[in-house]
């Protein structure tokens, strides 16, 4: 099991942007049935603490690791880069989120292979990470948002990070956040990252 657990949120301003992801990395190994029943029961919201994913996965006889130090979002260029990824039978598929101000690219990423999946424009909240984390950080969008600015997204995003943490064992209390003012072509830094 990769790094599914992963919950990245955005808020794509005509001042700027914002990017929040939660530093979560849950490895497992031993049955893929197992490890199956486990992501099943994190993603619909059943496994809420720690000590519960725990025992869970002692149950199922599998060898888990939980580490809260793995960045998901980075600041380059300008540009704000937000990732989630998980593992499949030796296939890691990404999803990246490119922000700037005023725009933002979302892509599918395989091997060197990145596609554009969607773009959107300002003022759009974009939200990763499974039906769990995800419902809890559009809720909180969706109470709080007054079509406020910058400030008030940040505020939006931080509150949204701490509730899905509280409803999930698959995303840490603990995030990085980053913001941008710049507006830079993500065109060009998508570009870069295919020659990589």
């Amino acid at each position: 099991m990769g790094s599914r657990m992963s919950l990245v949120i955005a808020f794509i301003g005509r001042q700027g942007a914002v990017m929040a992801g939660d530093m979560r990395e849950i490895i497992t190994s031993g049955d893929d049935a197992a490890t199956e029943i486990l992501e099943r029961e994190l993603y619909n919201g059943l496994i809420v603490t720690d000590e519960h994913l725990t025992t869970r996965a002692g149950a199922l006889r599998l060898s888990l690791t939980i580490r809260d130090d793995k960045r998901k979002v980075t600041h380059r260029d300008g540009i704000l880069v937000g990732e989630v990824s998980e593992t499949r039978g030796g296939i890691t598929r990404k999803k990246r989120l490119y922000g700037t101000t005023g725009r933002y690219v979302l892509t599918g990423v395989t091997g060197p292979d990145i596609q554009v999946l969607g773009t959107g424009t300002a003022s759009n909240f974009v939200v990763l990470g499974n039906q769990v984390t995800k419902q809890a950080a559009r809720d909180c969008i969706r109470e709080h948002w007054k079509n406020g600015g910058i400030q008030d997204a940040v505020r939006i995003i931080m509150m949204a990070m701490q509730r899905a943490s509280e409803r999930s064992a698959s995303v840490s209390g603990l995030y990085t956040l980053v913001q941008t003012p710049d507006t830079v072509s993500i065109d060009d830094v998508i570009e870069r990252d295919r020659r990589q």
